[in-house]
């Protein structure tokens, strides 16, 4: 009863194009990518803890105060990061009211509906975050989980653009499309690899003495080469993929995907390497999460190019000379 109403006033706004639904959609990817990004400036300048509570930023205050114990620049970082989630939340708003009002398919009303659902999550696990002092696990939950959206965002990007009077058009052979999920899971391994090396580095998001922040209790080289390694197999099975895809012939824009995302990988297996020899400057920390949000939108969307929908032209009957 509460849809309906919502549909009737949603009525009200005017009918959106096809491109102002994929501009809708674009924006929710590049704000889920952006507050990785800003969480990685949060922690590498360790402005982890520079709003200590949560939902406010001090107690009796939502913004940053004159607190002699927390340095301005913490504040103002941590609260900036918290202010992209009015962005983020906009974003997510705004593809839901278009795709709705456009009337589109169940599949895509679906994906545009986990965008403010994924929303409302990410602020949860942002707070259990900042109440629990930035626990190493909590941080990286709180990574993976804006990783995720980033997939799906993608993903729904993808279904947008394609028409809902069409057929589902299978662009691959079933192996290779099933190559196309392993290399999803793998670079998901590659995630949470990096991420324990992020917890037991040198960058704990704050660096206050009186409450020292917990780090994961296990040796960051040990953790570095599992993340190098679950990145080679990554590569790995990219490489497989694009022979075999060339093999049974594919279209232009399954190979551009395919080329975007193997230089994507490439791009950051070489900041890796020189943030290990160069013992992890803040500023490659930045690059590196903003890379791996790139290779995951990457990877989503070849996955979603090997399955598309396609609209099926009925020709019109010629007529017959009398």
């Amino acid at each position: 009863m509460l849809y309906r109403a919502f549909l009737r006033l949603v009525d009200l706004l005017p009918l959106p194009s096809l491109r102002v639904q994929r501009l809708t959609a674009l924006a929710v990817i590049v704000s889920q990518a952006g507050i990785c990004v800003t969480g990685a400036v949060v922690r590498v300048t360790a402005s982890g803890l520079g709003c200590p509570t949560w939902p406010q930023c001090f107690p009796g205050s939502f913004t940053p105060t004159g607190v002699a114990e927390v340095p301005v620049l913490h504040q103002t970082v941590e609260f900036s990061n918290r202010l992209l989630t009015f962005a983020v939340t906009l974003c997510a708003a705004l593809v839901v009211l278009a795709v709705t009002r456009a009337r589109r398919r169940r599949e895509v009303l679906a994906y545009a509906w986990l965008m403010p659902g994924g929303t409302v999550l990410q602020a949860i696990i942002g707070g259990i975050t900042v109440r629990t002092g930035l626990l190493w696990w909590t941080v990286s939950m709180h990574l993976l989980a804006s990783m995720i959206m980033v997939w799906l965002a993608t993903v729904l990007f993808a279904k947008i653009s394609e028409p809902d009077d069409g057929i589902e058009t299978v662009q691959a052979p079933a192996p290779l499309r099933w190559l196309t999920a392993l290399s999803g899971v793998a670079l998901a391994g590659v995630l949470i690899a990096g991420t324990l090396v992020t917890a037991a580095g040198p960058h704990a998001g704050d660096k206050s003495i009186e409450r020292p922040v917990a780090r994961l209790q296990i040796e960051i080289v040990t953790l570095v080469h599992l993340h190098s390694q679950l990145l080679v197999g990554y590569l790995a099975l990219l490489i497989g993929l694009a022979f075999g895809l060339f093999a049974v012939g594919t279209t232009r824009p399954i190979r551009t995907r395919l080329f975007v995302l193997l230089a994507l990988v490439c791009s950051q297996a070489l900041v890796g390497v020189v943030q290990y020899f160069t013992d992890v400057p803040a500023v490659l920390v930045v690059f590196h999460v903003g890379g791996a949000t790139a290779c995951i939108a990457g990877t989503a969307a070849l996955w979603s190019a090997l399955r598309t929908r396609e609209k099926v032209e009925i020709p019109t009957a010629v007529a017959q000379p009398a």
